[in-house]
C-alpha cells in the first residue's frame, strides 16, 4: 500500500508540469558514447514516448561517434580529431552519413515499439540545415560545416500530425555539398527555428558543478550571464565549453529554458522535467 500510495505522489507532483509543458516543444540532444549500432538508451526513449503520451512535443537530435570511427575503420580510414572536431574528407561524409543513418533508423523503429510515431530525417532533408563551410584555424578539417539557417517547416509538420522527428546532424552547403555538423549546434538552432519551451542536452556529466568530481556541487540553476563567468574562471572547461555556449545561444534566440543533464541516470528527462527539484543544471535566461 505505500508503494502505491509513493507512486500517486509522484503522479501528483508531474501533473501540474505536464499542465504547464501541454502542446509545449522541447528539443533534446543525445550523443557520445552511449550511442551505438542499438541505437540509444532504451530508458531515454521511454522518457521521449512518456513527454508524447503527457502531451508535449518532443524532438531527438542525436549523433554517434562511436559507429561513425568503427565504420571508417573498416573503410581503412583512421579517424582524425582536431580541436574536438572531425577531419571530413570526401569519402568521410558518405562513411558518416550511412553510420548516422543507421543509427536513426534504429531509434525509430524502437521508439515505434514503444507505442509512438517517429520520422528519421537529416538535416539535409526539406533544406532543414543550411551550413557553410567551417573556417578557423589553420587545419582545414574538410567537410565540417557550422550552421547558416534552419527551415523547420518539415519538422513543423511533423510534431503537428503527433508525429517525433529524429533528427541526425548533416547540412547541405550552398555548393550543394554534405557536411558534417556538430550535433549540438544543430539542436540549438532547430530549438530556436521552433521558439521551443526547452533545449535540453543529454550528456555523461550531472551538470554544471564548481567541483567535477564532486555532484554536491551541482549548480541547479545559474543564469546566462553566470556561463560567461564559469567559463572565464575555468569552472567551465574543455568539452562542456561548446554545451555551455549552445545552450546559451538557444535561450538568447527565444528558448525559455536550458537543461543540461546526465543521460546515465535512469529517466533523467523526466526527473529533470515533471519534478520539483529535477536532477541537472538548469539555465535560465
Amino acid at each position: 500500500m505505500r508503494e502505491a500510495i509513493k507512486k500517486s505522489e509522484v503522479l501528483i507532483e508531474a501533473l501540474p508540469y505536464i499542465k504547464r509543458f501541454f502542446e509545449k516543444v522541447v528539443v533534446i540532444k543525445y550523443g557520445g558514447a552511449a550511442v551505438d549500432e542499438n541505437g540509444i538508451d532504451r530508458s531515454v526513449l521511454e522518457d521521449i514516448v512518456f513527454m508524447n503520451y503527457a502531451g508535449m512535443k518532443p524532438i531527438l537530435v542525436h549523433g554517434g561517434g562511436p559507429l561513425i570511427s568503427k565504420f571508417m575503420k573498416k573503410a581503412g580510414i583512421e579517424p582524425r580529431f582536431i580541436a574536438g572536431r572531425r577531419v571530413t574528407d570526401k569519402e568521410s561524409i558518405y562513411i558518416i552519413d550511412k553510420a548516422l543513418h543507421s543509427i536513426n533508423q534504429q531509434i525509430v523503429k524502437t521508439l515505434k515499439e514503444l507505442g509512438t510515431k517517429a520520422f528519421g530525417l537529416s538535416g539535409r532533408e526539406n533544406g532543414l540545415i543550411k551550413v557553410k563551410k567551417l573556417q578557423g584555424g589553420e587545419a582545414d578539417l574538410g567537410f565540417v560545416g557550422e550552421v547558416t539557417s534552419v527551415d523547420a517547416t518539415v519538422v513543423r509538420q511533423l510534431i503537428e500530425d503527433n508525429i517525433i522527428p529524429v533528427i541526425y546532424p548533416l547540412g547541405i552547403g550552398r555548393d550543394r555539398n554534405l557536411y558534417n555538423v556538430n550535433a549540438d549546434d544543430v539542436a540549438s538552432e532547430i530549438a530556436v527555428a521552433l521558439k521551443a519551451e526547452k533545449f535540453v542536452l543529454l550528456t555523461n556529466v550531472r551538470g554544471i558543478m564548481k567541483d567535477k568530481t564532486d555532484p554536491r556541487t551541482l549548480y541547479n540553476t545559474i543564469t546566462v550571464g553566470d556561463i560567461s563567468k564559469l567559463i572565464k574562471n575555468k569552472t567551465v572547461n574543455s568539452g562542456m565549453i561548446p554545451k555551455a555556449i549552445s545552450c546559451v545561444n538557444a535561450i538568447k534566440g527565444g528558448v525559455k529554458k536550458a537543461h543540461i543533464l546526465d543521460a546515465g541516470i535512469p529517466h533523467a528527462l523526466l526527473l529533470e522535467i515533471f519534478t520539483d527539484e529535477g536532477i541537472g543544471t538548469e539555465i535560465v535566461k
